[in-house]
């Protein structure tokens, strides 16, 4: 056999799925020392692989780059049938290659990164993966109901590159809660990586204990915090100075706040769901396998109400960023509903026309007038209160609390 090497950090699961494969096939590839940092930099290896990216293969014929390119290659090199027994099953181990590409890899690294510290944290986006993750996972728990691998009646490159792809998923942030709808996919990926030419490769897979969240989450729930302690200690310094500066300026205001009385929501009878711990509960806990039971648990049709909102002009709505902007300028007008509601605003569709619709939890059985009446955008949606009694419409609001409605491109949280 020809000599064959591959650059990358040996940490990388782009280059186990390589190595996986060459074991399989009793393929000796070397793995040379190689600082990611540094050498993609070096001349010589820019001569060799005009990308600087890797995993890279260099052969005696020239360069491969590309983790799928190159394990596609070294499935080709041996007996083993890695590619299946016939065209039909080497189009099926083709099929989720381009599966574990199109719809985990992407979805996996928006989720892992930021907890690697590879990039920042996005809330909203991270959300947005954790349902594309989750759809991944359904679609493979089908997939597998009857069946041990991807492709066939054996291990194919199929069900390496694909469980390769959910490795740091599995480790990081799929704990048991998360896992516990996913068994035919979880019976699948333990089989798999407890193959000896995976153990050879990767000896110790771990299954994660508990989620893991970026460390940025929580420094923007300090930043979420601050503006509300502003705008608390704010009206105080001006009461203050106008004490000091302009006594006659401060009692009309006061008058106002006078004729404005406290607000009837605050004087309801306490509800086993409290608004600030559901949202807690929401921001910090996955969507799906805990915060949405713990929701359904605690929630008080008495104390509380849900209404869908959907936008009356969607038609009009050709531009994404337009329209998400949309949605944010609706939200900044709710900063009165902060105490008394939390709702879901999603976008759907991938091309134009767009649509919103959303979903929102009231305090109190009705729209509060912080919505109603001092909201200007109100007037532009059509609203329907929630029938909660009904299971469809329960799974209906989970799928807005959980961004995962079909056809879901983006999504905002008002909370």
């Amino acid at each position: 056999m020809a000599s064959l090497k591959v650059y990358s950090d040996k940490q990388n699961p782009n280059l186990w799925k390589i190595l996986i494969a060459a074991k399989y096939n009793d393929v000796h590839i070397e793995t040379p020392e190689f600082n990611v940092e540094t050498d993609t930099k070096n001349q010589e290896f820019l001569k060799k692989n005009l990308t600087g990216k890797v995993p890279f293969l260099e052969t005696e014929e020239g360069g491969v780059f590309g983790s799928n390119a190159i394990a596609r290659y070294v499935a080709k090199l041996g007996k083993n049938k890695l590619y299946g027994s016939n065209a039909f099953e080497a189009a099926s181990v083709e099929q989720w290659i381009d599966f574990a590409v199109n719809e985990i890899d992407l979805a996996a690294a928006v989720w892992v990164y930021p907890i690697l510290g590879v990039i920042p944290n996005n809330s909203n986006a991270v959300q947005k993966a954790k349902g594309d993750v989750r759809k991944a996972l359904e679609n493979l728990n089908k997939h597998l109901l009857s069946r041990t691998f991807l492709v066939g009646q054996r291990v194919s490159l199929a069900d390496i590159v694909v469980a390769t792809s959910l490795y740091r998923l599995y480790e990081l942030v799929l704990d048991s809660a998360f896992r516990k709808q996913f068994q035919n996919t979880n019976r699948w990926y333990l089989t798999v990586v407890n193959q000896p030419e995976f153990k050879a490769v990767v000896p110790n897979v771990v299954l994660c204990e508990k989620m893991q969240v970026a460390k940025e989450t929580k420094e923007e729930k300090k930043e979420e915090k601050k503006p509300e302690k502003k705008e608390e200690k704010k009206p105080e310094k001006k009461q203050e100075k106008k004490k000091d500066e302009d006594e006659e300026e401060e009692e009309p205001a006061l008058a106002e706040e006078k004729k404005k009385g406290p607000n009837p929501l605050d004087s309801l009878p306490p509800s086993k769901l409290v608004m600030d711990e559901w949202k807690r509960m929401y921001s910090n806990n996955d969507t799906r396998t805990v915060a949405i039971p713990w929701f359904w648990e605690h929630y008080d049709a008495e104390g509380y109400s849900i209404y869908f909102a959907d936008y009356k002009y969607n038609s009009e709505l050709n531009k994404l960023f337009m329209t998400a902007n949309l949605l944010t300028g609706f939200m900044q007008r709710l900063d009165q509903l902060r105490k008394y509601g939390f709702g879901c605003l999603l976008i759907l569709g991938q091309e134009a026309p767009f649509e919103i619709t959303c979903c929102f939890l009231f305090r109190g059985k009705e729209i509060p007038p912080e919505m109603s009446v001092e909201c200007e955008d109100y007037v532009h949606y059509v609203w329907t209160k929630a029938d909660t009694n009904d299971p469809a419409v329960r799974e209906k609001i989970n799928g807005y609390w959980a961004w995962d409605l079909p056809r879901t491109n983006q999504g905002k949280t008002f909370k």
